[in-house]
């Protein structure tokens, strides 16, 4: 004799589980196992990482570069030093100023799928030439957050990333009075 079971799910959400013949009624037990497997496969989601788009976009504010500010140097030179986090601070003979001109660290804004992982690759030391002569030599830092990270805004938002840097300063012969500009190279790997 060949034995049948059968779950029904009414409109109300009520289930009801029989078996075909009622001379197995230990069976009945088996069938509500069943009905919650069921259940319990129907609740899981699966969850997997969104495809990133090719290629990030990355943006760049030239208001919003690497910023040294103002300083004094003495025969000696040293360096001045901008963290990823906007924080300046010195070494050797350069004493800070704070005459005005504003200081920090560049920004980058990234719009990529929440979950990418980028890289940042430091291009070389850039060279900095002055408004009269003289240059000064820039080392490229570390950025916040750092490197690799994972992004985390939906787009169009998009995910601040701030570089800071070093700038080795000669002594006021070498580097005379004025302002100093150049460019400096990052690459944004998307892994």
């Amino acid at each position: 004799m060949r034995e049948h079971m059968e779950i029904q799910v009414n409109r109300d959400s009520k289930m009801r589980c029989k078996t075909g013949n009622s001379k197995y009624a230990m069976r009945r037990p088996a069938c509500y196992m069943a009905v919650l497997a069921v259940l319990l496969l129907a609740s899981v989601r699966g969850m997997a990482q969104q495809p990133p788009p090719r290629p990030i976009s990355v943006s760049f504010n030239p208001a919003l570069g690497l910023r040294f500010g103002a300083f004094f140097q003495s025969p000696s030179g040293g360096t001045v030093t901008v963290s990823p986090t906007g924080v300046r601070t010195s070494t050797g003979g350069v004493i800070l100023a704070d005459l005005g001109y504003v200081y920090g660290a560049a920004h980058f804004d990234i719009t990529a799928n929440p979950g990418t992982l980028v890289s940042i690759l430091n291009g070389p030391d850039a060279t900095l030439t002055g408004s009269g002569s003289g240059s000064m030599s820039m080392h490229i830092g570390t950025s916040f957050p750092a490197s690799p990270f994972v992004t985390s805004a939906n787009p169009p938002a998009y995910n601040t990333i701030t570089i800071g840097g070093t700038l080795t300063v000669g002594s006021p012969v070498a580097n005379p009075s004025g302002a100093y500009s150049g460019s400096f190279y990052l690459t944004f790997v998307q892994e």
